[in-house]
């Protein structure tokens, strides 16, 4: 069996400089996605990722940035490292057109499957909620309110 590739895909209504900077400036992507990141997404840099409202953080190794087209990071969100990749592609009408990958998920393979589930889940938020702010300058909570009880409750 091949490793699982989760993916989520948005078309969001805003030119691609604008998209990239609000993966790239944790100032806008708290916005919508974690409540506190440590940096800018540079090449080699480790910056962190903070969601309050899970007493989480998480450590993120910056590998490529390509301005406007590309950011690859590895994380271990999971309890393992794996990569993250986002790309960024502008169309002709303005509007970006936003694809995020992450693979190399470990395990049993119930278990693989699981994680590659959550995180395409996960991510299709973050791309949902990247859109509102983007588009119309709503926080949307989606992240936050996805487990209102905290993970793994209930």
């Amino acid at each position: 069996m091949a490793d699982p590739i989760a993916r989520a895909e948005m078309l969001i209504r805003r030119p691609v400089a604008e998209v990239f900077e609000a993966f790239a400036n944790p100032g806008i992507t708290s916005h919508f996605w974690f409540t506190h990141g440590s940096g800018r997404l540079e090449p080699g840099a480790r910056v962190n990722w903070t969601w309050a409202m899970y007493g989480f953080t998480v450590d993120v190794d910056v590998k490529a940035v390509e301005p406007g087209r590309r950011i690859l990071v590895e994380w271990s969100g999971y309890g393992y490292p794996t990569p993250i990749e986002w790309t960024f592609t502008p169309r002709a009408d303005g509007t970006t057109f936003v694809s995020v990958t992450n693979r190399g998920f470990q395990g049993e393979p119930d278990a693989v499957t699981k994680v590659a589930l959550d995180a395409v889940e996960g991510f299709t938020f973050v791309l949902a909620g990247a859109k509102i702010w983007l588009e119309h300058g709503i926080e949307p909570n989606f992240v936050r309110d996805r487990h209102p009880d905290g993970v793994g409750a209930g």
